[in-house]
């Protein structure tokens, strides 16, 4: 008789970020030391070159591996390109990871602070280049809240 396999592996939820990153090794003892990040494995290919790495953040899951020119998978350090995605994460404590990651080598992009939709929110940039946002939820706000709290940062914003 054969087990009925699940369609999403056990810890997996439907989204799992895939990065590509200039130096896995590196990447996974950076994500290890910035977010706290369990390595669940390495696979090395032809040449020792990281073919897919496996990690978990918290409950979710992070796919890397690292670049490869001859496929034109390029990492945003090697194409010195902004990537237009940004990673989320939502912790416990925002200014304990901020600083963590900090400390790890990555790059602030926007200080952390409480914003108005109610979260602990900065961003920053990893040494491979790709853009992570911490944020601890503080604050519950319903919609006339949240459009009241908006238009006050937005007129502030304004006047700046």
């Amino acid at each position: 008789m054969t087990a009925q396999v699940s369609p999403i592996p056990q810890g997996f939820h439907t989204v799992t970020p895939h990065l590509i990153v200039s130096d896995s090794r590196k990447a996974a003892e950076f994500y290890k030391k910035a977010f706290g990040a369990e390595i669940l494995g390495l696979a090395e290919g032809p040449g020792g070159k990281i073919i897919h790495a496996a990690a978990r953040i918290g409950n979710s899951m992070l796919f890397f591996n690292d670049e490869m020119p001859e496929w034109n998978v390029l990492a945003p350090s090697t194409t010195k390109t902004k990537s237009p995605v940004t990673i989320h994460l939502y912790v416990e404590d925002a200014d304990k990871m901020f600083s963590q990651a900090q400390a790890a080598g990555a790059l602030v992009t926007m200080p952390l602070a409480d914003q108005f939709w109610g979260d602990r929110y900065g961003t920053l940039q990893d040494p491979f280049g790709h853009h992570w946002s911490i944020a601890t939820h503080i604050k519950d706000l319903n919609h006339e809240e949240m459009k009241k709290a908006m238009d006050e940062a937005m007129a502030a914003m304004a006047h700046k």
